[in-house]
């Protein structure tokens, strides 16, 4: 049987500087399922460094990441805590951390200033899924953190951290429109927007 060979087709060349397609701002409400405000992990992989990673080091997976938050992990893969921007460009946990241990700045650890798994706000997947973005904020009115982690049991029921939302990935998917708003820094200043404009 004989095959039809196409001549391939010449590529073109470009008339004038072109746009870049981007996608669409997620455009949401205060109605709007919790759930699509989720940095899903099984679709997403998360960021995350050693314990013993130099806190400079850190601060410049999260600049060419573009993340805020890492997930610090033991030599077992296990999350022992998280580290963010906040603390590792801020100089009150690196000067502690300094000071207690007689340490220059070139020496501190990630798991020296890090936020330990203990001290850690989440919620479970199960309870996320029943809420809108406006239940979930208004349940978080009080935290004073910039994140919220995720949790699941995996197939082995071991507890798994499923995935992250943040205070301000949800004013910029609900709050776009109530400009001029400062960014809020926490769930708790994201609470105050949201009850206080009328979206």
């Amino acid at each position: 049987m004989n095959q039809v060979v196409f001549p391939p087709k010449p590529l073109i060349q470009l008339g004038s500087a072109p746009l870049l397609t981007q996608p669409a701002a997620k455009r949401l409400s205060p109605s709007s399922p919790a759930m699509s405000v989720l940095t899903d992990f099984s679709q997403v992989t998360p960021q995350s460094i050693g314990a013993d990673t130099p806190i400079d080091e850190a601060h410049l997976k999260m600049r060419h990441g573009g993340v805020r938050l890492l997930f610090v992990m033991d030599s077992q893969a296990h999350c022992i805590g998280v580290i963010t921007s906040k603390e590792v460009i801020g100089s009150r946990r690196i000067n502690l951390a300094m000071q207690k241990r007689d340490l220059s700045r070139e020496e501190v650890r990630a798991e020296m200033i890090m936020t330990p798994w203990h001290k850690l706000s989440a919620m479970p997947i199960a309870q996320l899924k029943s809420l809108t973005i406006e239940d979930l904020v208004l349940s978080m009115e009080t935290l004073t953190d910039q994140h919220l982690l995720i949790t699941e049991q995996n197939a082995h029921q071991a507890l798994s951290i499923r995935g992250l939302i943040s205070a301000s990935d949800i004013q910029n998917a609900v709050g776009v429109e109530i400009n001029p708003v400062p960014m809020a820094k926490s769930f708790a200043e994201i609470c105050q927007v949201i009850t206080g404009h009328d979206l």
